[in-house]
């Protein structure tokens, strides 16, 4: 079965359903926080495993302007977001 370029338009937000580090201080909203008990923190994931920042509906960030550096870094298409997308389907 041949892959499908992944773009804009096709993109699932797999990445959404990982978890996320924040190491730097981009102004993520207190409420789409979560701290471990050692104080990492990590962006919140609610019991369906999305991260809370996500539309449901559109699957578009909500805080795109001030979303975890890791999150800027993540490249769609590349195989990392490939290797999500193959997981997600399973």
């Amino acid at each position: 079965m041949p892959e499908t370029e992944v773009t804009c338009a096709s993109c699932q937000a797999c990445c959404c359903r990982l978890e996320v580090m924040l190491i730097t201080d981009t102004g993520v909203p207190q409420e789409h926080i979560s701290e471990d008990k050692w104080g990492a923190q990590t962006m919140r994931r609610l019991e369906d495993g999305w991260c809370s920042a996500i539309d449901r509906t559109t699957f578009l960030c909500t805080i795109y302007e001030q979303r975890p550096w890791i999150c800027r870094e993540f490249e769609m298409g590349s195989s990392e977001c490939l290797d999500e997308r193959a997981m997600l389907v399973k």
